[in-house]
């Protein structure tokens, strides 16, 4: 699970993200990336780190498959957390073939959409 800080806390975030920053997809997901340098949250951005919010629908699968998949994704954020700037905000959208891929396909697969992104 990601701590609190790592973590958009309302809708207005998640759309702020997804809204205004830079989007780019692969087979398995779809990254929205912002570098969010506005103070209208209430934690300290640069001291919390990146954020990451998860967006896994029905399509994806059953309950199940879902909640395997927000899982692998989770992981995947985790490692990712070197690699990104304090102030990134990130939206991962996971597609349907994100169930049947595996934590290393979606690693290398938001790797390439942040690169994509300009990251």
């Amino acid at each position: 699970m990601l701590p609190a800080q790592h973590k958009p806390t309302s809708p207005a975030e998640f759309r702020r993200t997804i809204k205004g920053g830079k989007r780019a997809g692969t087979r398995t997901v779809v990254v929205h990336f912002r570098n969010n340098t506005s103070q209208d949250t209430k934690f300290d951005i640069a001291a919390a780190g990146p954020r990451f919010g998860l967006v896994v629908s029905k399509a994806v699968g059953n309950a199940v498959v879902r909640h395997r998949t927000s899982r692998r994704l989770r992981h995947v954020c985790r490692s990712l957390f070197p690699d990104l700037p304090p102030t990134a905000d990130l939206v991962i959208r996971a597609l349907p073939a994100s169930a049947t891929a595996s934590s290393e396909q979606l690693e290398k697969d938001i790797r390439k959409a942040l690169r994509k992104c300009g990251m």
